[in-house]
């Protein structure tokens, strides 16, 4: 018995590729698109990964502490002229979600504003003086 290979497409398998003569050709990227999985929660992504992104708690400090930091502010005034180097480290509320992060920066003082109430150093960045968590520096490890 003698099998048949003959196909049902036997009779268009060879033809050219029928090319539109109303569209243009599709590109590869755009074709690759059409299989790609449907975003229907535009911003998904972003909210979730918001939603993990970590901040702290602002630490309340006691009246010992103030006072602490406000002595050491007095140092600094008292020598404000030979602009001191410190070491500030201060609470940075988060603009999007509760809490925040403590940022330690290193710099000369420029001045106090009293009346704005913040830290100015010469490279140009305002600490408010609220959210001021500690101050090291030479000028505190002075010995009297």
């Amino acid at each position: 018995m003698k099998q048949d290979n003959s196909s049902p497409y036997d009779d268009i398998i060879y033809l050219p590729h029928p090319v539109s003569t109303k569209h243009p050709q599709m590109s590869v990227t755009d074709r690759a698109a059409q299989f790609s999985p449907f975003g229907a929660l535009t911003g998904y992504d972003a909210a979730i990964k918001e939603t993990a992104r970590l901040t702290e708690e602002r630490v309340e400090l006691d009246e010992e502490e103030k006072l602490r930091l406000d002595d050491k502010l007095g140092m600094v005034q008292e020598v404000i002229i030979e602009q001191p180097e410190l070491l500030v480290t201060y609470f940075q509320a988060d603009s999007r979600k509760s809490g925040g992060c403590y940022i330690t920066v290193s710099g000369s003082v420029k001045k106090i504003d009293v009346y704005e109430q913040v830290l100015v150093l010469t490279e140009g960045i305002q600490i408010p003086i609220g959210d001021i968590y500690e101050l090291e520096g030479e000028l505190f490890n002075v010995s009297s």
